[in-house]
């Protein structure tokens, strides 16, 4: 099985089993008890804060750790709510764990604005500067997008932050950025940052929130008082340090240089022996000039030099549901798009930055890992070549 849809999930590290065992079987204690024992793996949790704001690049805040990102994003902008006169902004192209937070505010009455994405996928700058004002309490704008890879500028929306609503709460869906690319929150404005484990190899139910100051959230749900009053409940102990194994294993610039190689080699491997292609087989751009566009034999390469971690294919002619199903007959898993949302018809995302209709419905994202071979991703894409023209033979 070669498995091309690491932006849904990842296979967790080996090592994180041993860690497992050891506080679920022998370090198993409650933090919050006052024994010597528990104590120490409160100790233990505290060190592991330190360490994840180190690995974030920031040089205040605190973690708060949670069951997973759609909690994360949920507490990141409920718990920042303020009744009144408010504004809340957020992108078209974020996650159902955020977009579907922000139609709820606009359902309640809330003055909620989406700002557009540009061609190449991220948020459209000027747009996001002309809606802020002092009344936005809350701009909440995603590091990478899940479905295209492409890389919103923390820096320059931050900019822009500090300039038209300095007093506003920024959150990042950094989902797709942490551990992937390089993440340094100090050099921004960024108040929440949200990530979760089982994106880089952790188990999943656990993720994390980072918080520049607790001061700006509010509980949503009450409890013991955990984790500043602001998530109640025990800590998941074992979740939180097998978390921490995980982030020690990974080198992000490694990673990162290691999977721009292999979706390369993937790539090239699409464009080999290719069979009469058609005129858009040298590279085109679109209007901004920064999606690249190959179509080989039938098969689009849809570009958006971003994340090297995440592509988008489209199979001309052949719906991206019966080239997943497939493929999965042969062997190799790909994703329609963010698994939150892929038993949906459409695409709101594609949808939001002009890619056609009938480009959408025969997509599939590919996304890969840094520990996938050469033979892997040669193999993959050989089989993608020839799964998709027996389909299209059949359909013709």
């Amino acid at each position: 099985m070669i498995y091309l849809d690491n932006a849904g999930t990842t296979k967790m590290f080996e090592e994180c089993v041993e860690v497992h065992k050891k506080f679920s079987c022998e370090q198993f204690f409650n933090p919050s008890a006052l024994s010597e024992e528990s104590m120490q793996v409160s100790k233990l949790i505290s060190e592991t804060e330190k360490f994840l704001l180190k690995r974030l690049g920031a040089s205040e805040g605190n973690i708060l750790f949670t069951g997973c990102a759609t909690e994360s994003n949920n507490l990141a902008i409920k718990g920042s709510f303020r009744k009144g006169a408010w504004e809340y902004v957020f992108s078209e192209g974020e996650h159902p764990s955020v977009y579907n937070v922000a139609k709820k505010l606009e359902m309640d009455g809330c003055v909620v604005h989406f700002v557009p994405l540009a061609s190449d996928g991220c948020v459209d700058l000027r747009a996001l500067e002309k809606v802020l004002n002092e009344k936005t309490r809350l701009i909440s704008i995603m590091h990478v997008s899940n479905e295209t890879g492409a890389i919103n500028d923390l820096k320059k929306i931050s900019e822009i932050k500090l300039k038209k609503c300095p007093k506003a709460i920024l959150h990042v869906d950094g989902v797709q950025g942490f551990m992937k690319i390089p993440v340094v929150l100090r050099q921004t404005a960024v108040d929440l940052y949200s990530f979760s484990g089982h994106k880089f190899h952790a188990p999943k139910g656990i993720a994390g929130l980072y918080v520049k100051n607790k001061g700006a959230l509010k509980e949503i749900f009450q409890g013991g008082g955990q984790q500043f009053g602001l998530r109640s409940g025990t800590e998941n102990v074992s979740g939180i340090m097998q978390l921490r194994k995980a982030v020690e294993l990974i080198v992000e610039k490694t990673n990162f240089l290691r999977v721009s190689r292999l979706k390369n080699v993937f790539n090239s491997a699409l464009k080999e022996n290719k069979v009469g292609l058609t005129c858009d087989d040298a590279c085109k751009n679109l209007q901004n000039g920064a999606v690249k566009i190959e179509n080989c034999d039938g098969v689009v390469i849809r570009d958006f030099c971003g994340s090297p971690y995440i592509e988008n294919l489209v199979f001309q002619g052949v719906k991206g549901e019966t080239m997943l199903h497939a493929l999965n007959q042969e062997g190799v898993i790909v994703g329609l798009g963010s698994a939150c949302s892929s038993k949906k018809a459409g695409n709101r995302i594609l949808e939001k930055i002009g890619v056609s209709p009938e480009d959408i419905i025969s997509s599939v994202r590919i996304s890969f890992n840094a520990y996938m071979t050469d033979e892997e991703v040669l193999k993959a894409a050989e089989i993608i070549k020839i799964t998709y023209h027996k389909i299209k033979e059949k359909v013709s």
